[in-house]
C-alpha cells in the first residue's frame, strides 16, 4: 500500500513547475523585489479558499486537546523547520506546558540548522520519531510538506492512520499523495515559485500563515487569550514583562511600577487578574 502511494508521488507537481519569470539574473534589484512581492500577494487569497478545511482540522484538534491530546507537526527541510518554529512559540506565547505542541523534523535537531542528506527519503523514520513521544489516539499529527510526496512524512501519516490517530496535512500541490491519505487535508496551491522549485518562498510563506492560524485559533478556543491579550505568556525577558505590566496598567489604572511589581509577584497577567477578581 505504502509503496504504491509513493509511486504516485512522481506525477508533475505545481510547486516544481517553471517560474513565470525568465532571465532572473538579468533583472535589477528593484524588479526582483517587485516581482517577488507580486507573487507573495497571491498567497492570502489562496489560503482563503481553504478556510473551511482549516476550520475542520482545528475543531478536531480542539476536541482532542480538551481530552488531553497533543498536537504534532512533522516535516522535512523548510516545512519541518516551520513546524518546529510554530510549536516552539506556543509555550512562551500562550503559557502551555512543553510537549503539548511538538515539532518533529527529518534528520532530528541537527536538521534545524543544516540539511541532513536523504533524511526525508526514509519512509520508516517518521513513525519511529513519533513513537519516541508515545503518540496515541488522543493526539493529532499534521504532516507538512510542500510537495505532498515526502516519504518521511507519508510513512508517518500512514502509520498514524493505522493506529487510529487523527491526521492533517499542509501541502501546496493539488491531489497529492499525502492529501489522499490524510483525514483533514489542507492544499494551499500557490503555483510556481519565483525561483523554480524554491518552496521556501511562496509555499513556505503559505505554510507559515496556515500554522499561525491553526495554533492561534486553537489556543484562543482553549482559553489562553483574554480579550485580545496574551495573558498567559511567559515572562522570559524585559520586553514581555513590560508588555504584561502595561496590560495591567490599562486593566486596573495602576502606574507602571506597581503593575510591574505585582506582575512579577504573581508570575503572569492572568494570575494577577484572577487574584484581583477574587478580592472583589
Amino acid at each position: 500500500m505504502l509503496k504504491s502511494l509513493l509511486l504516485q508521488s512522481t506525477m508533475q507537481k505545481t510547486t516544481e513547475e517553471t517560474s513565470r519569470y525568465n532571465h532572473l539574473e538579468q533583472m535589477n534589484v528593484r524588479d526582483l523585489l517587485t516581482y517577488i512581492n507580486n507573487e507573495d500577494k497571491t498567497i492570502a487569497d489562496t489560503i482563503e479558499k481553504n478556510i473551511s478545511h482549516i476550520e475542520d482540522l482545528v475543531n478536531h484538534i480542539i476536541s482532542k486537546m480538551k481530552e488531553g491530546g497533543r498536537l504534532f507537526y512533522i516535516g522535512s527541510g523548510t516545512s519541518g523547520r516551520l513546524g518546529i518554529l510554530d510549536a516552539s512559540e506556543c509555550p512562551p506565547t500562550f503559557g502551555i506546558e512543553q510537549g503539548i505542541v511538538v515539532g518533529i523534523i527529518a534528520g532530528g535537531d541537527a536538521a534545524i540548522r543544516k540539511a541532513q542528506e536523504f533524511a526525508e527519503d526514509d519512509v520508516e523514520q517518521g513513525w519511529k520519531d513519533l513513537q519516541l513521544h508515545n503518540v496515541n489516539e488522543l493526539d493529532t499529527v499534521i504532516g507538512i510538506t510542500a510537495s505532498g510526496s515526502t516519504p518521511y512524512v507519508i510513512g508517518a501519516i500512514e502509520k498514524c492512520k493505522q493506529a487510529g490517530i487523527g491526521t492533517g496535512c499542509i501541502t501546496c500541490n493539488s491531489g497529492s499523495t499525502l492529501a489522499t491519505i490524510t483525514d483533514f487535508p489542507i492544499e494551499v496551491v500557490v503555483g510556481p515559485e519565483f525561483v523554480t522549485g524554491s518552496t521556501r518562498m511562496k509555499a513556505g510563506t503559505a505554510q507559515k500563515l496556515v500554522l499561525n492560524m491553526i495554533s492561534t485559533s486553537i489556543m484562543i478556543q482553549l482559553g489562553k487569550v483574554l480579550d485580545n491579550k496574551m495573558v498567559d505568556m511567559q515572562l522570559t525577558n524585559e520586553k514581555l514583562i513590560e508588555r504584561g505590566a502595561k496590560m495591567l496598567m490599562r486593566q486596573f489604572a495602576w502606574d507602571f511600577k506597581r503593575a510591574r511589581g505585582i506582575l512579577l509577584e504573581y508570575g503572569s497577567v492572568r494570575k494577577v487578574i484572577d487574584a484581583h477578581r477574587r478580592k472583589k
